[in-house]
C-alpha cells in the first residue's frame, strides 16, 4: 500500500519515523557552533540538508531509501537546529555552507551529492558556487534564490501541523530548548534579505541541478523555479503533482523516486 499523508494528520498523530542508528555521529566545532552530524551506510556520499526550523530527523522517510540504493547518507543539523548550537552571529547561507564543509572534512568526504529542502537547498547551492569540484549535483527542493520567488504567506492547517512538530522536536533535541522563538526570529531575519543570487551568478554554477517543487507549494512560486531551471546551465525542472512544500513527508515514494533517479545520474 502506497503511503500518503497529504494533510499531515498522520504526522500530527505519530510524528516522523526515526532515523536508523548512525554508523558514525558526533559534533564538529566550527565558527562558534557545534554542528551535529550522522553518517549512515556506505558508498558514494549523499548529504541531506533540512529546511529552516527543522532538523535532520525530517529525513526519516528518505535516509533508509538512500541507504538501500547503495549510497552513504549523511545528515546534518543546521546551526541552532536539532542538536546543533549557534552563537550570536547573524545567519547566512554562506555560514551554513561553511558548516557543511566542516562536516565533509570531518568525515573525509571529497565529493557528495546534496539533497536540499528549502533553506537546505540554498545552502547546497552556495556550496556548489564556492566549491563546485566537491558537489556532484544538487536536488534543489522548494526554495527561492532572490526575494521575487516567494508567495505571500498564508497560514494553513498543514503549516500548523509541521510547525507544531518542529516545536516538539526542538524542545526534545536542543541544548537550549526554550529558544525556539529566538531561533525562528533569527532565521526569518536571514530569509527577508537572503538569498540574493543574480542571474549571472546562477549561470556560473555548472553542477547538475534538479529543480524540484510540489505543485501546491505554500511558499515558493512555480515561475520562479522555472526561472532557476532556465538560468542554471545544467538544470531541469520537476513538479511533484498534488504535493506541497512538505512533499518528503506527504508522499515519500513520489519524492524518493525523483530523488533516487537524480542520484543515479550524478553518482555513477
Amino acid at each position: 500500500m502506497v503511503f500518503r499523508d497529504i494533510d499531515l494528520t498522520h504526522l500530527e498523530r505519530h510524528g516522523i519515523p526515526p532515523l536508523p542508528e548512525p554508523d558514525e555521529q558526533g559534533f564538529v566545532e566550527t565558527r562558534g557552533a557545534r554542528i551535529w552530524y550522522g553518517s549512515h551506510g556506505s558508498g558514494p556520499a549523499v548529504i541531506l540538508l533540512h529546511g529552516g526550523m527543522g532538523n535532520s530527523g525530517n529525513w526519516g522517510y528518505q535516509v533508509p531509501a538512500i541507504i538501500d540504493a547503495g549510497y552513504r547518507a549523511v545528515v546534518v543539523d543546521s546551526r541552532g537546529h536539532g542538536r546543533s548550537t549557534r552563537d550570536a552571529r547573524d545567519y547566512s547561507y554562506q555560514l551554513m555552507a561553511a558548516d557543511t564543509r566542516s562536516v565533509m572534512e570531518r568525515l573525509q568526504i571529497h565529493k557528495a551529492a546534496i539533497i536540499g529542502w528549502s533553506d537546505g537547498a540554498d545552502t547546497g547551492l552556495i556550496l556548489a558556487q564556492e566549491m563546485p569540484e566537491r558537489v556532484a549535483g544538487i536536488f534543489f527542493f522548494a526554495c527561492n534564490v532572490d526575494n521575487s520567488g516567494t508567495r505571500p504567506f498564508e497560514f494553513t492547517p498543514i503549516i500548523g501541523r509541521i510547525w507544531q512538530q518542529h516545536q516538539k522536536d526542538y524542545a526534545a533535541r536542543s541544548a537550549t530548548p526554550g529558544d525556539f522563538d529566538a531561533l525562528s526570529a533569527a532565521v526569518e531575519a536571514m530569509q527577508r534579505t537572503q538569498p540574493n543570487l543574480p542571474a549571472a551568478e546562477l549561470a556560473a554554477i555548472a553542477v547538475p541541478v534538479a529543480v524540484v517543487l510540489g505543485e501546491h507549494d505554500e511558499f515558493i512560486k512555480k515561475e520562479h523555479m522555472a526561472y532557476l531551471a532556465e538560468t542554471l546551465p545544467d538544470a531541469a525542472l520537476h513538479i511533484l503533482p498534488g504535493l506541497s512544500h512538505f512533499a518528503p513527508l506527504q508522499s515519500p515514494d513520489v519524492f524518493n523516486d525523483a530523488m533516487l533517479a537524480f542520484l543515479s545520474g550524478v553518482l555513477r
